[in-house]
């Protein structure tokens, strides 16, 4: 039996119930007619099952998050799969066609990953420069490193990774799919754990000896309960609350691109629950704006929409003083939702910004650092990716990541305006963005590696058409070169 025979038998797998393809027509004989009329076509093969060990891996991967989760192997799982997919990239690209026929490198390496290659390394370095100038010491600086390995370093892996590989769309987002189904099947237990007397945390895995941001990374919780307000709040596989929104935003982008209704149900299902159930206003601008803004953007090239945005301005100019005070009250309700969450970061952030411009402008502290009473002893440099950047590694840090991604933005932008195939990687985009505004980004990386790849798979994609054209437009230079005058 064929793995992919094999595989559509199977109960949850992604062959079991896609939609199939037919198999490529032959031109009938008359000895292939029975007597009851023309043969039947042969039954359709199932489609849709990994291709390739580099696709199995990242499906596996996905699918068995929740089990990783409850031997809080997360944080380990991340890192693992980034360098093995990563060297798997490096070595289709070093073999070229010696390397089995369904692990060949797609194409050179794109400049936007180059792009992010380049910004990662260059966060090494300021790390390093960062450790010297503090005398931080040969064992921190090791373990910085180490930590940058699993952090910052995914940020180019997986982007390498879906741009050389040939990892397909398709079998991510059903991965995600498979996630949501884990997710709706556990979920009442989840919600109904603080009011039936279960605790908070389960327990913490033995593999925090690995080393990590902390006990949380590795800890299996049912819930946790708000500190404001005591209410509970649910993380579900995530190492807390408003991570866990801003993944269930990730799973609805990647919900929205299945083909399968019914898959596709229960990924939306999935992500919304998440993003409720964490509380997190975070993950409800996520859901509105990473999920309709990238499919309003082809309207930037339709005249009428222009028109009606006019029509929008004038009114805008009736009203806009009403509009204005009523969406500067939202904003203060927004805040005010959980006063002392605003208060601690804007401090944390007040307090990083100053120590960067007065102690360390280009390279930063080469680390985190404890905070005072007056921020809860949070570190100071965390719960904000840019003026993390700034403490730690300092402007060379801070542009070692805003050039790439908006490098990465740009493209997603412009694709997105022409088609849809730009949808899912804005989102994305966006997604990262948002996220950086509330959180570390590269130590989040770990869980966020399913939009990265895509961000890598669109690089190739723009990459491919544009080779494309190029060659279309040389053969027809050809043909006007051949053409007597």
């Amino acid at each position: 039996m064929s793995a992919v025979s094999t595989a559509a038998a199977v109960p949850g797998h992604p062959a079991a119930s896609m939609p199939t393809k037919p198999a490529a027509s032959t031109p009938a004989s008359p000895a292939a007619n029975t007597a009851d009329g023309p043969a039947k076509p042969a039954a359709p093969t199932a489609a849709l099952a990994p291709a390739n060990p580099a696709e199995a891996m990242a499906y596996k991967a996905l699918i068995w998050t929740w089990p990783f989760y409850a031997f809080g192997a997360l944080y380990v799982v991340g890192p693992v799969l980034a360098w093995c997919l990563g060297a798997l990239a490096l070595l289709s690209l070093y073999l070229g066609p010696a390397i089995r026929a369904d692990l060949r490198a797609t194409g050179p390496v794109p400049p936007v990953v180059w792009a992010w290659i380049l910004g990662m390394v260059v966060m090494l370095v300021a790390l390093w420069v960062g450790h010297l100038d503090w005398g931080l010491g040969m064992k921190k600086t090791i373990k910085s490193s180490i930590g940058w390995a699993k952090g910052w370093a995914l940020m180019a892996l997986f982007p390498l990774a879906g741009a050389v590989l040939p990892l397909r769309r398709e079998v991510l987002a059903r991965g995600q799919c498979v996630i949501g189904l884990w997710t709706l099947c556990l979920a009442p237990v989840l919600l109904a754990a603080p009011y039936i007397g279960l605790p908070e945390r389960i327990f913490t895995s033995p593999l925090k000896a690995v080393g990590g941001p902390g006990p949380e990374y590795f800890s299996v919780y049912f819930f946790t309960f708000d500190p404001a307000s005591w209410t509970p709040r649910w993380q579900f596989y995530a190492p807390w609350s408003p991570f866990a929104a801003l993944l269930g935003v990730v799973q609805v982008l990647f919900a929205l691109e299945e083909k399968n209704i019914r898959w596709r149900s229960i990924g939306i299902a999935a992500g919304v629950l998440m993003i409720l159930a964490s509380k997190s206003r975070m993950g409800l601008v996520g859901l509105v704006a990473c999920t309709m803004g990238p499919r309003l953007m082809p309207l930037i090239l339709k005249g009428w929409a222009w028109s009606f945005l006019a029509a929008c301005a004038t009114g805008f100019a009736i009203v806009g003083g009403t509009l204005v005070q009523g969406a500067q009250s939202a904003v203060y309700a927004f805040k005010n939702a959980r006063a002392d969450s605003t208060r601690v970061r804007a401090t944390l952030q007040r307090i990083a910004g100053e120590r960067w411009r007065e102690e360390a402008v280009w390279f930063g502290h080469g680390t985190v650092q404890p905070g005072p009473h007056l921020v809860e002893y949070m570190p100071i440099g965390s719960h904000h990716t840019w003026y993390g950047l700034l403490f730690v590694k300092g402007l060379v840090g801070l542009f070692a990541l805003l050039v790439p991604l908006v490098w990465q933005t740009v493209l997603a932008l412009m694709d997105a305006a022409r088609g849809p195939r730009g949808a899912l990687p804005l989102g994305i985009v966006m997604t990262l963005v948002l996220l950086s505004f509330g959180e570390n980004i590269e130590i989040e990386a770990y869980m966020l590696w399913p939009g990265l790849i895509v961000l890598g798979i669109h690089a190739r994609e723009l990459a491919e058409e544009g080779a494309a054209r190029r060659a279309g437009q040389g053969a027809k230079d050809d043909r006007m070169v051949g053409q007597p005058g």
